[in-house]
């Protein structure tokens, strides 16, 4: 059955009216009428009895309408009550991002975040891999651009750089030398992330990495423990830095920046619990490096 002929019939029942009905609906009458004589045809049975002045429910419309009217009246509140149809952002955000993200300045923002819209939950995934964000239901994710990105199904949004520079400990440089030039690099075990061409941008190869891992977290710990250098986002290693436990190599050469982006579902609607974290995320990075912002590690 048409819900939209029943939701005419209803209005038509309700105002003893096809003239007032079409003006609640915003209708013309010739519409209304049609529609509920389709209504009718459908179900087989006359729902109203017509005069020039009034209309009124037959035996089978009475009963009809007795139904379908609580029906209808249910299913108009729970769309008008929906998360994304309030004013301000609700719902659970489902958020995907590495894990490196994850222990740095991302707990900060979701907590202020929540605290500015506590009527949104916040599920959070952390993890090196690139989730299927469709398919597995997130609502956006956090990503260095050297991730592939080649969806037509997401929306990308940049939220500014990252800066990759080198760094080891004092205790590994105390036992083997600071390096002075690039060229020094040759000479120097790493510690390496598995699959990146970093190495290959210093003239160097995996045979020059003591360890290879993929999680950056680990590799900074690694790296803390005097086994090499690692090529290590700034965000990261800076605390590190500050403290003494790290030491950056060859500090007028920078690695290479990349650019962090935001990824969210191509939709016509923007859902606003997404649009929101959007522009607070913006907003607190302040389209400042990721680097040099206070709060990044």
């Amino acid at each position: 059955m048409d819900l939209n002929l029943l939701g005419l019939f209803v209005a038509v029942a309700e105002t003893g009216s096809f003239s007032e009905a079409a003006r609640k609906l915003g209708l013309p009458k010739s519409s209304v009428s049609r529609g509920v004589a389709s209504l009718e045809a459908s179900v087989g049975a006359q729902l109203l009895h017509r005069t020039t002045r009034h209309v009124s429910l037959s035996t089978a419309g009475a009963a009809l309408y007795e139904r379908a009217a609580p029906l209808l009246a249910s299913l108009r509140e729970a769309v008008g009550t929906l998360p994304e149809r309030e004013e301000a952002p609700s719902g659970k955000l489902r958020i995907t991002a590495p894990n490196d993200m994850g222990a740095t300045f991302l707990p900060e923002v979701i907590a202020r975040f929540t605290a500015r819209y506590p009527s949104v939950s916040v599920d959070c995934r952390l993890t090196n891999l690139n989730v299927d964000l469709v398919a597995e239901g997130f609502d956006l994710a956090l990503r260095a651009s050297g991730a592939k990105l080649a969806d037509s199904s997401l929306m990308v949004r940049r939220l500014g750089t990252i800066d990759v520079q080198l760094f080891a400990s004092p205790t590994y440089l105390a036992r083997r030398g600071t390096p002075r030039t690039p060229e020094d690099l040759a000479h120097h075990d790493f510690v390496a992330f598995r699959g990146l061409k970093y190495l290959s941008e210093l003239g160097l190869s995996e045979k020059n990495a003591r360890v290879l891992a993929d999680d950056m977290l680990f590799m900074r710990e690694t790296v803390k423990a005097g086994v090499g250098i690692a090529s290590l986002p700034t965000f990261l290693a800076q605390a590190d830095v500050t403290s003494g436990q790290l030491v950056r190599v060859l500090p007028r050469y920078t690695q290479r920046s990349t650019t962090f982006v935001l990824l969210y579902p191509r939709t016509q609607h923007v859902p606003r619990k997404v649009s929101a974290f959007r522009d607070f995320l913006l907003d607190f990075l302040g389209g400042r490096p990721l680097s040099a912002h206070p709060n990044a590690g």
